[in-house]
């Protein structure tokens, strides 16, 4: 593969784009004050893979980020604290990952993409929960790619093909950009290029092992990288 064909950049949204850690502990922090807020936000993101691999098994049907968030937070007060949060408290804590602040890097990077690719978002995100982040955040989208559009979750094929068909490009133009390496995996699986941002502080300061491949186009520590790399 080489560069030369690319004409799409899809970015996964939790952790590479936007740092969930600080902006979803800073909300916990203030709906639940006398809990650590911080190992509360990593349980609570621990629980996320389990729970849409039951959607995408079959074993429920198809259910949105959201509910699935609400759900697995009930149950790790529940389970953990042994507490039971009201529906506000709820609602405050699922709608901070609408908010998520984006990594310092990350929205000036993009707008130098933008120039020469489309940019999109490839998310286990609905289209609306994505919506608000870009805005909060000056994420310049061309297209957002929630899992809504195809009711199934990374790293199901129907996800980075969905995009695909979308846009009406082969795989091989478009580049998976991921600081998660099983969703780098699993794109170029189907074909697409991909890049890997590294995030040590996704889940907290000093808490994350670089996973650089021989097998991306591109191992960088920012989206300002990424875009001196690819000429923007």
């Amino acid at each position: 593969m080489t560069t030369d064909s690319l004409k799409v950049l899809a970015f996964d949204t939790f952790g590479t784009v936007t740092d969930w850690h600080t902006g979803v502990s800073g909300a916990l922090t203030a709906v639940f004050p006398d809990l650590d807020a911080s190992e509360l936000a990593r349980e609570w993101r621990r629980r996320y893979q389990p729970a849409m691999a039951e959607v995408e098994t079959g074993d429920r049907p198809w259910t949105l980020l959201d509910d699935l968030q609400r759900e697995t937070l009930t149950d790790v007060l529940s389970q953990v604290h042994g507490m039971v949060a009201t529906d506000d408290q709820l609602d405050e804590a699922v709608h901070a990952w609408h908010v998520i602040p984006a990594w310092p890097d990350v929205s000036a990077g993009l707008h130098r993409l933008k120039r020469k690719y489309t940019i999109c978002a490839l998310s286990n995100g609905n289209v609306a929960l994505l919506n608000e982040m870009a805005k909060a955040s000056d994420l310049p989208w061309d297209v957002i790619g929630g899992s809504d559009l195809w009711r199934h979750y990374k790293p199901a094929r129907e996800t980075y093909l969905g995009l695909v068909d979308l846009l009406q490009v082969r795989p091989d133009e478009v580049m998976m950009v991921a600081t998660h390496s099983t969703d780098l995996d699993a794109a170029r699986g189907f074909g697409l290029q991909t890049a890997y941002v590294e995030r040590p502080d996704e889940w907290g300061p000093g808490t994350k092992t670089a996973e650089r491949s021989e097998f991306n186009a591109f191992n960088v520590s920012g989206i300002d990288e990424l875009a001196t790399a690819l000429g923007c």
